[in-house]
């Protein structure tokens, strides 16, 4: 049977992460930079990369770690790919930044009202 929603890709991409989630026995520290090497490794788009940017806060994966994953995996998916990657992890951070900064500025409005 099939529900209707306003966002039916994002709700099975949501269903699709949590069943992994829920299945994987790795730490949320190692299944985020596991994620980051497969997005590298599949040259995702930087919007992918967003979608990972609170959990990897929040299971609190350092830049350094992130680095390190792109260097252990630059032999074996090239140094476009980790260009790319890094590139894409860049725009995502930014996004993500200036996202937080906007939310800040109108609850900062909001409370001076």
């Amino acid at each position: 049977m099939t529900t209707m929603s306003e966002t039916p890709v994002l709700d099975t991409l949501a269903a699709m992460t949590m069943d992994s989630v829920e299945r994987c026995g790795m730490s949320e520290h190692m299944l985020i930079l596991t994620r980051i090497a497969a997005l590298a490794a599949s040259d995702a788009p930087a919007i992918s990369y967003l979608a990972h940017v609170g959990p990897a806060i929040e299971a609190n994966v350092t830049m350094e770690q992130l680095q390190d994953v792109l260097v252990a995996i630059a032999p074996i998916v090239g140094t476009a790919r980790v260009m790319s990657a890094a590139g894409h992890l860049t725009e995502a951070l930014g996004v993500a930044i200036a996202v937080a900064d906007a939310e800040l500025q109108a609850k900062l409005e909001g409370g001076t009202k």
